[in-house]
């Protein structure tokens, strides 16, 4: 049977508890995972594509060993469907939060289904625990002193407070 090979790509800027979920029930479906962290430079991200591919390390050198050896960070800033291929990819997997975000996911498999037809999209739903956390929120609640430990990993959290150091009340 041929490997099963699935890229979770984001912006990750940064990585949270929900992508963290979304990571650990994607290594249940497939034999390896690519963690892709799109360059991205329209969303202006807060950290750096160095910074969110050392975050994404970090994530993976917590994991137990075994698991750590079937994922690796790759860095993209092509098509998706492109970079899957080049990654010998056959799954995209996209965490969904919320209804909203299914709107704009449909559309995205959809193209992708149409140039790319033997990579399939996997949704994953967030669980009810994670669902309302999103990045742009984190950074939000971090960059007004409030906060975020229960969102991200304590590595995570330190960096948002380093960034954010002159900023009153940072927790």
């Amino acid at each position: 049977m041929a490997e099963r090979i699935g890229v979770y790509p984001g912006t990750f800027d940064p990585i949270t508890s929900g992508h963290e979920e979304v990571i650990r029930r994607s290594m249940r479906l497939v034999d390896k995972l690519v963690l892709a962290p799109a360059m991205n430079v329209g969303k202006g991200p807060l950290f750096s594509l160095d910074e969110r591919v050392e975050m994404l390390q970090e994530i993976i050198a917590e994991q137990p060993a075994d698991v750590a050896a079937r994922m690796s960070v790759v860095p993209f800033n092509t098509l998706l469907v492109h970079f899957a291929r080049s990654q010998n990819a056959t799954i995209i997997i996209r965490g969904l939060r919320a209804v909203s975000d299914f709107e704009y996911e449909i559309q995205m498999a959809n193209m992708n289904a149409r140039m790319e037809p033997n990579v399939e999209t996997i949704f994953l739903m967030a669980s009810d625990r994670h669902q309302f956390i999103a990045s742009s929120l984190v950074k939000d609640i971090a960059r007004l002193g409030g906060d975020i430990s229960k969102f991200v990993s304590p590595k995570v959290y330190q960096r948002l407070k380093a960034k954010f150091l002159g900023v009153e009340g940072v927790n």
